[in-house]
């Protein structure tokens, strides 16, 4: 069984929110992408209850609210713990990853230079959470 998806994307960089756009269209789903280009308008995005969000892709690097601040603060919400939240950045930096999965992280993914190994990634992680029970309770 499979579902739509309802993805926050945190994502300050265009392309790459083109890219990322560009993976799951190909994919032939019509997932619902809500964007924001920072941790600050993701938390507004999150609190604005109109549409549920069933997983975060997160960036690290941000303007305003940057990736682990934003983890921190919503790993720390009661109403918003819960939401799987993948990081897709740049940062192979080992502390980085520790930090991440030190606030529960479901997953952490380094960019890769080549787009077919992106576009693996991104197709095994939205395939893995469109099929998770998790999401179905």
């Amino acid at each position: 069984m499979s579902q739509l998806l309802n993805i926050l994307l945190v994502e300050d960089d265009a392309i790459e929110v083109m890219k990322f756009t560009r993976v799951l269209k190909g994919m032939g789903h019509n997932h619902k992408i809500t964007e924001a280009s920072n941790g600050e308008e993701a938390l507004f995005a999150l609190k604005d209850r109109e549409v549920s969000t069933d997983i975060i892709v997160l960036d690290l690097n941000m303007p305003k609210i940057n990736g682990l601040e934003f983890l921190n603060i919503i790993k720390n919400d009661n109403d918003l713990k819960y939401i799987p939240t993948v990081v897709l950045t740049t940062s192979n930096n080992h502390k980085d990853v520790a930090a991440c999965y030190n606030n529960g992280v479901a997953g952490y993914f380094v960019k890769p230079l080549h787009y077919a190994e992106y576009e693996d990634n991104i197709k095994r992680m939205i395939g893995y959470w469109t099929k998770n029970e998790f999401l179905y309770q």
